[in-house]
């Protein structure tokens, strides 16, 4: 079979081609690190990294191109004027860059507890400015910009009126018209720069408040959120490549813009698939702030959000989340969660059993069960040829668990399957479960950090309610030198997360 991939911009599976034989360009939207990743952050890394995992055992050479935003993240188009790394760094008392570096520095950390595989190239939005500010000027120069009080806009009623005509109307992604846009504007700040509500920053004007800005050929300020991928992409990937991934929260506005201001840069349309992961839910409930459920990677990795029963494994959550296809929703809670752990250590413990199994030279004994086990090895490729279709795998392989605790225990006998038969499954087996799927022994270094932190906890609190403060003192502030920060609470516990 040749792999095939579900395009959210024609919404159908299409074989895959790349560009150039042999190699594929992949760029997926990174964080933004004005605050600790949380659990939303989990699912679109770990899904991609297993994309760039498979399409690395197809024998491509991948060059994989995931961003860092560090010059601020609009959540919805229209508050340009918000500056999130800005507004943190003020809250935090840090310089807008130091910001950066904390939460950059703990997204990578909670990469590696993922076990996710660093990409290629990793470029910051401060580090491409003048890349942007070129893109912008060539959009400006060909009619579809336009200045006002200092900041720039994309005007989208003239790509729209020029490129319908070739089959790329703005919207084309998410299959939103302008006028169902336009309902879902609101009004806010900046909008009464623009020519039509649905026209999108390219360059904001930044006010004296405001912290990071840089110079332009329009004055101080600092990029829209939707040029910095623009920018990135293009440098590294070139004005056309293969894949663009993503949550699927990023079609509108963010990749929508993408494709209409590097298409009228570029003269191009700029990606051949794009691919998105669809959403996580909570409880049944989209994860907000309102509703108290945003759990941070380091809360997960601890049991110390209030929600959850219990600390959880990073190898946990990776299995949680390949257990469902990546375009089905996916909703958590501690009974999903505890049943996969449970899952997880099952599996783990037959494949350790396989591999310490001896291949001897035998005639496979029961025929019919040797060729079960091959359809289900063969079947592997197949199902990750089918949209990385990682459910099915994993469904796959825990066929082949009780064939592996029948031979461990004896209950098979040892020539019950061939020995060309075992070691393709020793082989096969090494192959999806590390390689591909990225899974690995579980360590018991979260749940012993968890026992300290809350051992030390119930200290400071028993020497506080002794007025004992210089042990309370000393417990928060040499915790805080090895990068844990303790925050009390009006309800009297304690929380806390890593610098």
């Amino acid at each position: 079979m040749s792999l095939k991939v579900y395009n959210s911009l024609s919404r159908k599976k299409e074989i895959f081609t790349s560009i150039t034989p042999g190699h594929v360009g992949m760029y997926v939207c990174g964080p933004t690190v004005s605050g600790e990743s949380h659990l939303g952050h989990a699912r679109p890394y770990i899904t991609f990294d297993v994309v760039y995992r498979y399409l690395t055992y197809l024998g491509y050479k991948v060059r994989y191109v995931r961003n860092i935003t560090d010059a601020g993240h609009f959540e919805e188009e229209g508050r340009e004027a918000e500056d999130k790394i800005s507004k943190k760094a003020v809250l935090e008392k840090l310089e807008p860059m130091e910001l950066v570096q904390k939460y950059t520095n703990l997204f990578h950390w909670a990469m590696n507890e993922f076990n996710t595989i660093q990409p290629s190239i990793e470029p910051t939005a401060t580090g491409h400015i003048v890349e942007q500010i070129n893109m912008i000027e060539k959009i400006i120069a060909d009619g579809y910009g336009y200045v006002n009080n200092g900041s720039v806009y994309f005007d989208v009623n003239k790509y729209n009126d020029d490129f319908s005509k070739l089959g790329l109307p703005y919207g084309m992604l998410s299959g939103r018209n302008i006028e169902e846009q336009l309902d879902t504007t609101r009004e806010l700040d900046g909008q009464d720069e623009k020519r039509n509500k649905a026209d999108f920053a390219l360059w904001k004007n930044a006010p004296p408040e405001h912290i990071m800005r840089w110079k332009s050929p329009w004055g101080e300020g600092f990029p829209g959120w939707h040029i910095e991928c623009s920018a990135m992409a293009t440098k590294y990937l070139g004005t056309e490549f293969d894949i663009h991934g993503g949550g699927m929260d990023l079609q509108f506005p963010h990749h929508e813009c993408e494709i209409a201001q590097s298409t009228v840069c570029n003269h191009t349309t700029p990606v051949r698939y794009w691919l998105h992961n669809n959403m996580i839910t909570i409880n049944g409930r989209k994860m907000g702030k309102s509703y108290n459920n945003v759990i941070k990677l380091s809360e997960l990795f601890t049991g110390s959000h209030p929600i959850l029963e219990q600390a959880y494994h990073p190898m946990t959550i990776r299995f949680f989340i390949l257990q469902s296809h990546y375009r089905s929703t996916l909703d958590f809670g501690n009974d999903a969660l505890q049943a996969s752990e449970k899952a997880f250590k099952r599996l783990w413990e037959a494949y350790e059993v396989l591999q310490k199994l001896a291949v001897g030279n035998w005639q496979a004994s029961d025929a019919e069960l040797d060729a079960k086990v091959n359809r289900y090895l063969t079947e592997l490729d197949e199902f990750m040829d089918d949209d990385f279709s990682t459910a099915k795998v994993l469904a796959n392989l825990f066929e082949l668990v009780p064939v592996i605790n029948g031979l461990k225990h004896n209950q098979l006998p040892a020539d019950a399957i061939g020995g060309d038969t075992l070691a393709l499954m020793q082989q096969k087996l090494k192959i999806y479960i590390e390689d591909i799927l990225g899974l690995k022994a579980e360590s018991t270094s979260s749940q012993q950090l968890e026992g300290i932190l809350q051992l030390l906890i119930s200290i400071r609190k028993e020497a506080k309610a002794k007025k004992d403060f210089v042990t309370s003192d000393r417990i928060r502030k040499e915790l805080e030198a090895l990068g844990v920060q303790l925050k009390d609470e009006k309800d009297g516990s304690v929380s806390y997360s890593f610098n």
